[in-house]
């Protein structure tokens, strides 16, 4: 279970299995001296591992640890992908889980992978990246991967969805998810569905919320076996510890009771049951837990399981040394300079100008030193994160209408409501500062525009209108609407009144109301933020956030006609460029495609006197980023387009057409260019358009003007534990009595009857693999199969770890360090023994493999039609891609240029 160690008593009795969840805490020496106290409590009464520390510490609003001398505030997971850098949110998720793992901490709960599906209305907020399911996936890994690399366990949030709740159509006083799973599964589940494809989350959140869909009707998630057991782990394939919504929550206590929901929630399938108050409630749901052993409800077996599951959990992120020995102060002095420059970029990256239709910013050129700025600034919560709120007055300010059930929700775990002027009184004396002028600063309420915010509205040449949620606080809308119509008439009468929208939370509160001209988003309002603020509206940086999801695609679809200046590639001034590039695809890329992570620069380098190449960039001149890069061959009358790449944070602005259009120019240039081929395979990054296609990469080469009818699909497999393989019953049996046999030869000295073969059956880059491979001896060579009369029935090239064509096909290398062996491009006509002969060779490639001392076996290239035949060896799936063949006349815009016999200038103008 996870309890809050802030509400149980320090004793030295550590019997019970007890993990921790730190609730808003300490200052961050207060809090590792805490944590190793608990620790060292439980290692003196002979737990095997150590206790699980977990606390939320999201950004933005939401950070359970806060200290401002020694822990950074970042921004919210929306602020971080209006950044528009999953490297950033990276090095953001890393930076936290630093900070809070050098104070004992060793599992964040996060990151949040919720899809916001109907965005504007929905309490979850800025916690969440947006509404674009591949945007909050892709930002969701890279977190993760943060907080993986910084040696803390993850957990996924919140399961099935908090992005959707209808908070109107329950009988209970919980949200409720009304979408069918089918819809689910199209949106909400894809982050959580890529997230445990990646293998690297531990947990994962399951929420109390309620399902009402046809095919299921659930009153809480987390005690739900529909939701556990059978969505979770049986349809999503997690196999990671699942974590309960607190059951605490005030429904749930009245309904079910502490007790019975413990029980409900270990049976649903859940490892670890959330309590975080009281310590009298935490005994009363061990007391549940051993009743419901002894009722029969739970079996031990059940029980086991769940302790295997966070036993391996805890190995992943913990040991006793590193729990016993937190590096607390001394580690958070050293990197507290360098995780502030951080924060600073990550906010004023974040920072987005939705609209500046009259051009007020900076207010330094717009305004007249002489005249008067108003800030209006509405009253709410303050951030737990925020120093600030320590010094805020404990007075209570009672609202005119009750708080609804979305505020009831989403600040179930808050205190009480306290007035926001604190929070905004620094941002109106930085204001202030900034212009050396004094600032005119008061607060609405429900109650309107009131004669005190008209005098001053009359007084002021400009008005800062900040909001926070007006979606859901409509009284912000109202009087946001009001004084804009005020300052369209006084504008109309002569005066000059100028109106700024800043949406401290929510960036939908105007996102789409072009009546306000000005509008600001910030996706949080701690002291960090609204600093960052201050810097935009008084011009020290001009800012590039973008709103996250549906609303950036549609604002780049306007930009999607604008040209590229596209250079070739130059190894010594773009390699660092391209390294950086790949590594930023592989934390955005879809799980299978990590490869990525082993590809770099010299990989697409073949230097070959028999494959010509020409590869290309889009780069920043000034700062020699790559902001996308394309490798094209060409080899006997094929020209081939090997791989395009386009930076996740510049996609969707014409970058990765500007490309294609100037490698099929180049390839069309060469007059002995018969067929063009998207898909190689030596280099063997992508063999053609990834089958896996949530990039929607098939719809935008077909909008490039390719035919993709002609295709074929090929097929990455391996074998993951090599030394546990066998080959299948009875295969040897059924090769020996076909007459088959084997030989391994290396070097082209005895290698002609090969090369025949592959130039016969195989594209012509296959045949310059071959020759690769035969001229490495030393780690390199091909089996060949023949038949009882000695005619060649099939080739395959074997290569041991570490070869030299590791570096030209990602697929062989390990990110983890173990060796893996290759069997690569397997040539095997079509004849009434392909299979068995296909078959024969993979298992002397396996054999070879196994005596190189390789951990894993990768078998590349396989066409479709046989790796049917390959899985009943034991082979899975890795990649699958499909190579599009077309003659030049047969992409139609070639075929248009080759027509009207235009030049190349011609062409490119009218593309």
């Amino acid at each position: 279970m996870l309890f809050n160690p802030l509400a149980r008593r320090t004793t030295s009795r550590g019997a019970d299995d007890i993990n921790y969840m730190l609730t808003p805490s300490p200052a961050a020496h207060q809090t590792a001296k805490l944590v190793q106290e608990l620790q060292t409590i439980a290692h003196q009464a002979g737990h095997p591992q150590p206790l699980l520390i977990a606390l939320d510490q999201e950004n933005g609003g939401v950070n359970s640890l806060f200290d401002e001398d020694y822990i950074c505030q970042f921004p919210s997971s929306m602020g971080q992908a209006a950044a528009g850098s999953a490297e950033l949110a990276y090095k953001v998720a890393k930076a936290t889980a630093t900070e809070v793992s050098a104070v004992g901490v060793n599992l964040i709960l996060g990151p949040v992978l919720d899809v916001l599906t109907n965005a504007r209305y929905q309490p979850l907020g800025v916690r969440a990246t947006g509404d674009d399911p591949q945007e909050v996936s892709q930002y969701g890994i890279a977190a993760m991967n943060g907080y993986k690399d910084a040696g803390v366990a993850t957990c996924g949030k919140h399961f099935p969805s908090y992005g959707n709740l209808d908070f109107l159509g329950s009988s209970l006083d919980i949200p409720i998810i009304t979408q069918t799973l089918e819809e689910l599964s199209l949106s909400a589940l894809v982050p959580f569905r890529n997230a445990i494809a990646t293998g690297n989350l531990d947990a994962m959140f399951v929420g109390g919320c309620g399902i009402a869909n046809p095919s299921m009707n659930v009153n809480h998630a987390c005690l739900s076996d529909q939701v556990v057991d059978e969505l979770l782990r049986n349809e999503l394939g997690f196999t990671g510890v699942a974590i309960s919504e607190c059951l605490e929550m005030e429904v749930l206590r009245n309904e079910i009771g502490v007790k019975t929901g413990t029980v409900m929630a270990v049976e649903a399938g859940c490892d670890l049951v959330l309590l975080c108050r009281a310590y009298d409630v935490q005994l009363e749901a061990i007391s549940g837990l051993k009743l419901g052993v002894e009722n029969e409800l739970l079996t031990k077996d059940r029980i086991y399981t769940s302790l295997q599951r966070v036993l391996r959990m805890k190995s992943s992120c913990t040991s006793w040394h590193k729990a016993l020995n937190p590096p607390g102060i001394t580690l958070l002095s050293k990197i507290h300079s360098s995780h502030l420059s951080l924060s600073m970029k990550a906010y004023d990256d974040s920072i987005t100008v939705m609209r500046d239709n009259e051009k007020l910013l900076p207010l330094n050129e717009s305004m007249h030193q002489e005249e008067e700025l108003l800030l209006l600034t509405p009253l709410v919560k303050p951030l737990p994160a925020s120093s600030m709120t320590k010094n805020i007055l404990e007075s209570k300010h009672k609202s005119e209408s009750a708080p609804s059930l979305h505020d009831k929700w989403v600040h179930r775990d808050r205190g009480a409501v306290m007035s926001g002027e604190g929070v905004f009184r620094e941002f109106g004396r930085s204001l202030a500062r900034a212009r050396l002028a004094k600032l005119l600063h008061t607060s609405y309420t429900a109650n309107g525009v009131r004669p005190v915010h008209e005098n001053l509205i009359h007084r002021a040449s400009t008005i800062i209108i900040v909001t926070a949620d007006a979606n859901r606080n409509l009284y912000q809308a109202g009087f946001t609407k009001h004084v804009a119509m005020m300052c369209s008439m006084l504008r109309s009468s002569g005066q000059k009144k100028s109106l700024l929208v800043v949406a401290v939370s929510s960036p939908y509160d105007f996102a789409m109301d072009k009546s306000i001209g000005t509008y600001i988003c910030t996706f949080d309002f701690t002291e960090t933020a609204m600093a960052a603020l201050v810097r935009v509206l008084f011009g020290d940086f001009t800012p590039q956030g973008s709103l996250p999801g549906t609303l950036r695609k549609s604002k780049k679809v306007l930009k999607s006609r604008q040209h590229w200046l596209v250079e070739p590639y130059n190894r010594d001034r773009d390699g660092k460029g391209l390294d950086d590039l790949l590594q930023a695809l592989a934390r955005a890329s879809a799980p299978n495609y990590r490869f990525l992570q082993t590809t770099n620069a010299s990989t697409f380098e073949l230097s070959s006197p028999n494959i010509g190449e020409n590869h290309f960039v889009v780069r920043n001149s000034s700062t020699q980023a790559l902001y996308g890069f394309c490798a094209t061959y060409y080899t006997k009358g094929t020209g081939i387009l090997g791989a395009i790449f386009v930076d996740p944070t510049k996609r969707n602005v014409s970058i990765g057409r500007s490309l294609h259009r100037r490698a099929l120019r180049g390839l069309i240039q060469k007059q002995e260019i018969k067929k063009l081929q998207l898909g190689i395979c030596f280099p063997g990054v992508f063999l053609g358009i990834p089958v896996d296609d949530n990039a929607g990469l098939k719809s935008w080469f077909a909008g490039c003007g390719w035919d993709l009818q002609s295709s074929r699909r090929l097929v990455n497999m391996a074998i993951v534990e090599l030394s546990s393989w066998g080959p299948p019953e009875g295969l040897l049996q059924r090769i020996q009595r076909a007459g088959i046999s084997f030989d391994l030869i290396h070097g082209l000295d005895n290698a002609e009857s090969v090369l025949n073969h592959v130039a016969t059956h195989a594209n012509p880059e296959v045949f310059d693999l071959y020759k690769f491979a035969l001229q490495e001896t030393k780690a390199c060579g091909v089996v060949r199969a023949k038949s009882p009369v000695d005619s060649l029935l099939g080739t395959v090239i074997i290569c041991s770890p570490g070869s030299p064509l590791h570096n030209f096909i990602p697929s062989l290398s390990s990110s983890r360090g173990e060796l893996v062996g290759g069997i690569i491009a397997p040539i095997v006509p079509s004849t009434t023994q392909a299979n068995l002969v296909l078959q024969g060779l993979a298992m002397m490639g396996v054999r070879q493999n196994k005596a190189h001392k390789s951990a894993r076996g990768v078998l590349s290239w396989v066409p479709n039609e046989s790796y049917e035949t390959l899985l009943t060896m034991g082979f899975e799936v890795l990649q699958a891609f499909e190579e599009i063949s077309n003659a030049p006349e047969n992409v139609s815009i070639i075929g248009y240029f080759l027509k009207q016999k235009l030049t190349f200038f011609q062409w490119t103008d009218l593309h």
